[in-house]
């Protein structure tokens, strides 16, 4: 019995511990809700716990039950030619690695070729989703592959354009898949079946439901509101929510950004749901209290809002703070109206590319314990900021990675990083770095 007391303590540390086992976050929230985190970045920068060699991707990492899975791209062959408008081929192979979060070391990777033709070639864009002892891996041409996260060993998979006829989307399949006790929802494309939902642990098809003329890039989410659960779907014409169980529209709001692409995350707030896109496209919208329905508090318009599209925006305490495609600031608005309080360019493009280009991007992770920001930086920076509705105020400031990529004639850093275990995990074309942030 004398070990009991240790056991309990090792347990409540373990409890502690937040994972980090998808896109944003165990809810998909961009919250980190994990104490003992450090509210200062000083100039010498918080200590670097370890750095491993990757290769090509725009995922970021995931962190659960002590491992880190980051896909990336082994490149054989092509250019790295990043034109907005047109798909270039690329040779190589595509990976999910999975490490010890302790030291980085590798403990098993899956691997299989993969000829790519997309624009912006740069590996993978979906982050992996970590749920049930599974891992499920999107790759960049819309193959989905499901492994036992502890050993590697592959359970099923899906060729979303060969098995629903998808169109190969000129980005690349970038949505992140849903895991929802055991549904797996996914964005695929295809007559009837822009979104699907599988069973988890067979991938066996439960249902297909939406057409749309592409399938865009958002991710599947969930939110209740009007007493059911409603998963979100926005495809690159409408915002949709659907019955989960059986894939029954529940209602449908036109929602249309330029060029197919709906990317960012659908944001949730009380009873409100926020997205935006590029073409100035961007909408709250009002959800019924009472049943499953919704309608436009308010759109969009030049000088109001924000429009996002590479990282997804997040709302605390009624404001919504993100990344402004048009003018590559960092904006804060009013979550009733819209209204802009601020913007600034400080911790989104650097300050000698500030006189041009747009989708100026940052990465924002709101600390709740602390009320805190965290930032990651297109440069490769991480900063330690406060936000309100009065203005941005940066507490400190670490350049973590040098940027490997390349958008509109400057280098970027376009994926986003993973909080756990006290630390925060960011990638870049060459590395993956864990940086402690503990308190001391």
């Amino acid at each position: 019995m004398r070990f009991l007391p240790v056991f309990l303590v090792l347990c409540i540390i373990q409890a502690a511990a937040d994972d980090w086992p998808r896109w944003m976050g165990g809810k998909a929230d961009g919250v980190w809700r994990e104490e003992g985190i450090r509210k200062d970045l000083p100039k010498e920068g918080a200590p670097v716990l370890w750095r491993v060699p990757v290769g090509w991707g725009y995922s970021g990492p995931a962190v659960a039950d002590g491992r880190v899975y980051l896909s990336d791209y082994q490149r054989i062959k092509g250019e790295l030619i990043n034109n907005p408008g047109t798909a270039v081929t690329w040779e190589g192979t595509e990976r999910l690695l999975c490490l010890d979060v302790e030291t980085g070391n590798p403990i098993w990777k899956y691997e299989a070729p993969r000829k790519y033709f997309l624009s912006y070639p740069g590996g993978p864009r979906a982050t992996p989703t970590v749920a049930g002892g599974l891992v499920y891996f999107l790759g960049g041409m819309g193959n989905l592959i499901v492994l036992d996260a502890r050993t590697g060993e592959k359970k099923w998979e899906k060729d979303f354009q060969k098995d629903f006829g998808a169109a190969l989307p000129i980005w690349g399949f970038s949505a992140h898949p849903l895991v929802v006790g055991d549904t797996v929802y996914c964005l695929v494309g295809g007559e009837g079946s822009v979104v699907v939902a599988f069973d988890a642990k067979t991938g066996q098809v439960k249902w297909k439901a939406l057409d749309a003329q592409t399938q865009g890039y958002c991710p599947p989410s969930m939110v209740k509101a009007g007493g059911v659960d409603q998963l979100i779907i926005w495809h690159s014409e409408s915002m949709n929510a659907l019955n989960p169980e059986t894939g029954e529209k529940y209602w449908s709001l036109p929602l249309k950004p330029m060029y197919g692409m709906s990317v960012m995350t659908p944001q949730f707030s009380g009873n409100k749901l926020f997205a935006s896109g590029i073409g100035r496209v961007g909408a709250m919208i009002e959800l019924d209290d009472s049943k499953p329905a919704a309608k436009f508090a308010w759109r969009g318009k030049p000088k109001t809002g924000i429009y996002c599209c590479n990282s997804t925006p997040l709302i605390v305490d009624g404001i919504i703070y993100g990344s402004d495609i048009d003018s590559s600031s960092l904006i804060a608005a009013s979550v009733k109206d819209g209204k802009r309080f601020w913007k600034t360019m400080e911790p989104t493009i650097a300050e000698k590319y500030r006189k041009g280009g747009p989708h100026g991007t940052v990465y924002v992770t709101y600390h709740k314990p602390s009320g805190n920001f965290w930032l990651a930086s297109e440069s490769g920076d991480l900063i330690l900021a406060k936000l309100s509705k009065e203005g941005y105020t940066e507490l400190g400031r670490q350049h973590v990675l040098e940027p490997t990529n390349e958008a509109y004639q400057r280098p970027v850093v376009w994926s986003g990083p993973a909080f756990a275990q006290k630390s925060i995990f960011m990638r870049n074309d060459k590395e993956l770095v864990r940086v402690d942030l503990s308190e001391k």
